[in-house]
This record gives structure tokens, sequence and C-alpha cells, in this order.
């Protein structure tokens, strides 16, 4: 088995990648996945001998990435691939000057960006009807 997870202009499996998990698993609207945020973005594609399997989305603010949009498909969870997703995010913010990765995490997955070295910050909140926590890591 080959995984490999690098940036990609592939922005339409992205999507269809997001589309799976965050739309039809988490019935997130369509309105609050797809927004216009994608063409400034930097896209990490996640695959397993060569087929898509998950993927992440990177914005630049000043020297903060926020690391966003993170999926991966359920066959792969579990596997320590999202770990992986993660580590390769931190790497590309790092190489591209960042001192600060943020992320809005779901609540149920807080502690696994806890592992990461990720700490919460802020109240919960909710966004496309999930309940969310932001946090961030020092890089």
């Amino acid at each position: 088995m080959t995984i490999t997870i690098a940036p990609t202009r592939d922005i339409a499996t992205c999507r269809h990648l997001r589309r799976v998990v965050f739309i039809e698993e988490q019935g997130v609207p369509e309105a609050d996945e797809i927004d216009d945020r994608d063409g400034d973005a930097i896209h990490l594609l996640a695959t397993v001998d060569g087929a898509p399997v998950g993927s992440a989305r990177l914005l630049l603010s000043g020297t903060t990435g926020k690391i966003g949009r993170v999926c991966v498909l359920t066959p792969h969870r579990g596997t320590g691939l999202g770990a992986a997703l993660i580590r390769a995010a931190i790497t590309e913010l790092r190489a591209r000057g960042m001192t600060t990765a943020k992320l809005g995490s779901q609540t149920h997955a807080i502690g696994f960006y806890k592992r990461l070295g990720f700490t919460p910050t802020g109240p919960e909140y909710m966004d496309a009807g999930i309940p969310h926590r932001d946090m961030t890591l020092t890089l």
C-alpha cells in the first residue's frame, strides 16, 4: 500500500471528497460547505495506491495558517491517515513561514487534534449545525 499526501490543484477531487464526508455523511448544507475560498487556498490530497481518500484546505493570513475542510473517507479512518494529513498540513504551513496553525475542530475530534499538539481556545460554537471549538498550535 502506497500512501501519498501532497499539495494539489485538483480542487474538483477535493470537493468530491468533502461532498461525501460533509454533505452526504454529516448533513452539512452545500451552501455551508462550498464557498469562494477554494481558489485562494492550498489543497492537500491524500491518496492510497493512487486513489483519493482524504484532503485538507490551508488558508494563509499573515503568519497564521488555518487548516480546514479536513476529511478522510470512512474506510481509511482509524488508520493514521488523518494524523498524517494534519502533520503534512503543519509541515506545509511551516515551509510557507507560518508561525501559528489554527483550526475549528468538531467537538468529537478535539482529542485527535490534542494528540497532534493543538490546544483548545475559546468557547464551543455551532458551525453548519455541528458543535465546534477553535484550536491552535504554535509552529
